[in-house]
């Protein structure tokens, strides 16, 4: 069977129109006749009839096998527009409408952060990404994706998961590029008993890791994993929160400050580690707050220690259960609020009712994004204008900032 594909749908695939309803082809891009053989609403067998202009040969070898990139067959100017769009269609989809700033879009290898999948072998071990739909494991030692001190981390990893992984079970590996070596978090490994401790500690030690945390359970600290934000030197909880690249958080950090301008006091909402708090303190006071006790703890620690900032007041609060109240906003001039994928909808309405000029809200999630605008808008605040950050390259990810004013 032929078909011409409409657009891209959310998660990357190509759709187009069939006699029962949308038809879903992988690897597709808009204006592309392909054929092959129908199963449901899927199109599997498939063969470019007639290619788009925007398709071009994949940077990565891996390209073809591994599931962790989607879209390394569109031009940087075609994944830049659908990025675009998926924000635009969110708003649209609560009436609302804003002026976008073109994207900013990470380099290649530039990730700080992945989580690959590894299985101890006969031989040794295997680490990767997974395959595209499916359970294999895709070495990727050309990855195009990730830092390449992550994957100059591999000999140490494939040693620690012949020391402690399972034939049987999949061992999840979570590495950070961190100023003291990499920091790994280990999920899914053997019980740690005490000559197995000996052995990875030896690892860490060889390998130049600054950490190995196994399940939970910190087994050898060679260096503190230091990341630097602003001027302040942050030593993370492991498996904290952090922005996918250095170019990502610079650009949305750059952008916030924009976004807020010259401030007296500043409200940061879902703080983390204070990717926004610390260098935002280089011009203001600061009220950071968190829900994670320990990375309220990494946040205010660097804090005292660093230099030329103004006050931070770190607090440890559950911002779902318990917001921050309006009266609670008294004095503040600006606010940044940076929630995961579900949203603030509880915070955002009390933040509605209070008069603070100028709001800064970060997102992950279009949809999200737009729902909480929408609580503001009509609590009379006006959307200036959207900056989208993709520093998840070649996925269906996206990350966005709007300036709002009262």
């Amino acid at each position: 069977m032929i078909f011409t594909i409409d657009r891209l749908g959310h998660l990357g695939d190509g759709i187009a129109q069939g006699e029962n309803g949308p038809v879903f082809v992988a690897g597709m891009l808009p204006g592309e006749v392909v054929e092959g053989d129908l199963e449901g609403d899927r199109l599997v067998n498939t063969r470019i009839v007639t290619p788009s202009a925007a398709r071009i040969k994949s940077p990565c070898p891996h390209a073809r096998t591994c599931g962790g990139c989607l879209m390394q067959h569109a031009s940087d100017a075609m994944v830049a527009d659908w990025k675009t769009a998926h924000v635009e269609g969110a708003l649209a989809g609560q009436g609302l409408h804003a002026p976008f700033r073109p994207i900013l879009t990470s380099p290649p290898r530039s990730r700080r952060r992945a989580t690959f999948a590894a299985r101890r072998t006969k031989g040794g071990s295997m680490i990767g990404f997974h395959a595209r739909g499916s359970d294999a494991l895709v070495q990727i030692p050309n990855c195009q994706l990730v830092h390449p001190d992550l994957l100059a981390a591999m000999p140490g990893l494939e040693e620690l998961v012949r020391l402690g992984g399972s034939r049987s079970q999949e061992v999840a590996l979570m590495v950070t590029r961190a100023l003291g070596g990499p920091d790994v978090v280990v999920t899914g490994g053997k019980p740690l008993d005490g000559a197995l401790r000996l052995e990875l500690a030896r690892v860490v030690e060889a390998h130049a890791m600054a950490r190995l945390t196994w399940d939970g359970e910190t087994v050898a600290l060679r260096a503190t994993p230091i990341q630097t934000i602003g001027k302040a030197r942050v030593a993370p909880p492991a498996g904290a929160f952090l922005q996918a690249t250095e170019h990502g958080e610079h650009a949305l950090l750059d952008t916030v400050r924009e976004a807020l301008g010259p401030q007296k006091k500043i409200v940061d909402l879902f703080a983390g580690i204070g990717t926004f708090a610390l260098p935002l303190a280089e011009m203001a006071e600061v009220h950071a707050v968190e829900g994670d006790p320990a990375m309220v703890a990494a946040l205010d620690k660097a804090a005292r220690n660093t230099e030329g900032l103004k006050p931070i007041k770190a607090e440890a609060r559950d911002l779902f259960r318990r917001p921050l109240e309006p009266d609670e906003f008294k004095y503040v001039t600006g606010v940044v609020i940076d929630p995961p994928r579900a949203g603030a909808e509880a915070q955002m309405r009390c933040l509605a009712q209070t008069k603070v000029p100028v709001i800064a809200m970060v997102s992950c999630n279009p949809v999200t994004f737009a729902r909480d605008a929408k609580t503001l808008i009509q609590a009379g605040y006006r959307l200036d204008w959207i900056q989208v950050v993709d520093q998840f390259r070649w996925s269906a990810h996206v990350e966005l900032v709007g300036r709002f004013v009262r």
